[in-house]
């Protein structure tokens, strides 16, 4: 699945996890066949990064920076289980407990 805008991806650096960015725009650069990739970086303070990639970079392809290898990784979320585990306690399953609502809660505090 490719990677596009809104998707999270991890950002390898060295081989290592270096850091978590959402990909903000991909648009085309001047040069054929490469983007500029905007990238959130979700650090604190938020930085903004732009990077010039083939498309192959940016679906999970190696590449280097300066001599440092570089690997962008998309990240999917855990898909839910299809069936709810039981509590290890009373052997119940999970649901059919109460909604409640923060904005409710503030109020009455």
């Amino acid at each position: 699945m490719p990677t596009g805008v809104s998707d999270l991806v991890l950002v390898n650096v060295d081989g290592k996890p270096g850091f978590y960015a959402r990909v903000e725009a991909i648009v085309p650069d001047v040069k054929p066949g490469w983007w500029q990739v905007k990238l959130l970086v979700l650090s604190f303070p938020l930085q903004v990064y732009t990077w010039i990639l083939e498309e192959t970079q940016i679906n999970g392809l190696p590449f280097t920076m300066g001599g440092t290898p570089i690997k962008l990784e998309k990240v999917v979320s855990p898909a839910e289980p299809a069936e709810p585990v039981p509590n290890a306690t009373t052997g119940e399953k999970p649901g059919g407990g109460k909604v409640v609502s923060l904005f409710e809660r503030k109020k009455g505090e």
